[in-house]
């Protein structure tokens, strides 16, 4: 079998090693006699799994010991809900600031409006299309919000935070799902960061939420399941969780440490996405849309100046082994999605295939 460069936006390509590891595991878990997915997760065998999984995230990130590491589920899009059930506590006095970055900024946004109605658009791109993120100027804060929310990539349009926005003792809240991992983040700038798996992390069913212990437990009798103080009381037990996805995260974590930690991880996405945009500015048959002080490391949108040769492009490239490629449909075009996993030889294989491709119908 011959693996193909997967170049998804999620779920997405995991190291070929952690795979390897989980196949070798699948039946008998390090003498266990059963598969992790037919563990207890009350059992000391997976208790141990989980606990090292945060011990690991912990270490790479250095996250403190005032914050909890929580594995939860429903994705990011379920705490799009929870982060203004949790830390808005006064509707009456409080509102909350979103700087619109493009459609899942915009999804976050929405849901918190359905909570509270009184969230602020703080800053927004929307009107250039996303094309870029918005500057500190640009913010418009309130000093009394219960939290600033960004999200620090944006997938489908292929921008990234270069710099932390600075809130002041508002806490800022950050949607990482795209770029966790990728590049070394000071969490203690932060409220909460939080993150679905299925990028960088792992595979899809577990979102970390890494949280500021100060903002548990402001707001009473929430649903359980939705309230960030019950999750960390129960070491992110109150119920099942998503056990074989939080055990393919911890050795996603393994392999980060493997490779040298995120700063190394860093350098790597910093020369893949070099490369890859080069090639395409370099030539005027490809066109990037972002502008490039906001250009994203993790996902690279592109577009062919003859635009009916895109589904051509997309076909050839399946037929080479590059699949995934094709871009969000608000957008059009090719998205590459270059995360920790996707090594280097796959995007030397994509600006191949991208200048032959131009050679013959350029």
């Amino acid at each position: 079998m011959k693996r193909v460069y997967n170049f998804s936006a999620g779920p997405a390509v995991l190291p070929v090693s952690v795979l390897e590891r989980a196949r070798d595991e699948m039946l008998d878990y390090r003498g266990s006699g059963m598969s992790v997915m037919e563990m207890s997760h009350r059992s000391k065998e997976y208790m141990a799994i989980i606990a090292q999984s945060e011990a690991l995230l912990r270490q790479l990130m250095g996250i403190g010991d005032d914050y909890a590491v929580l594995f939860l589920q429903g994705g990011a899009s379920l705490q799009f809900t929870m982060i203004p059930m949790n830390l808005i506590t006064d509707p009456a006095t409080q509102s909350a600031d979103y700087v619109m970055t493009g459609s899942w900024s915009e999804k976050a946004f929405a849901e918190a409006k359905k909570i509270f109605s009184d969230v602020r658009v703080a800053a927004t791109t929307k009107s250039v299309n996303y094309c870029r993120i918005p500057t500190q100027a640009e913010l418009t804060l309130n000093p009394n919000a219960a939290y600033v929310h960004i999200t620090s990539n944006n997938t489908i349009f292929g921008t990234e935070y270069q710099e932390i926005p600075d809130t002041g003792s508002v806490p800022l809240i950050a949607d990482a799902s795209s770029n966790i991992l990728s590049r070394s983040v000071d969490v203690s700038r932060y409220g909460m960061i939080y993150a679905g798996a299925q990028k960088n992390l792992g595979p899809s069913g577990v979102t970390v939420v890494i949280v500021r212990k100060d903002l548990l437990g402001r707001k009473a009798n929430l649903p359980a399941m939705l309230d960030y103080q019950v999750q960390a009381k129960d070491g992110s037990m109150y119920n099942t969780p998503p056990t074989y996805a939080i055990y393919i995260l911890g050795l996603v974590l393994e392999w980060v440490k493997e490779q040298g930690g995120v700063a190394v991880i860093e350098q790597r996405n910093v020369a893949k996405a070099n490369k890859l945009y080069d090639a395409i500015d370099a030539s005027g048959f490809y066109l990037c849309p972002t502008e490039k002080a906001s250009r994203s490391r993790m996902n690279v949108p592109f577009t062919i100046a003859k635009a009916e040769l895109t589904d051509p492009f997309l076909a050839g490239a399946k037929a080479a082994g590059l699949v995934t490629l094709k871009g969000h449909r608000s957008v059009g075009g090719m998205r590459a999605s270059i995360y920790n996993a996707m090594p280097e030889e796959g995007v030397d294989a994509l600006i191949a295939f991208m200048r032959e491709f131009e050679r013959v119908n350029g």
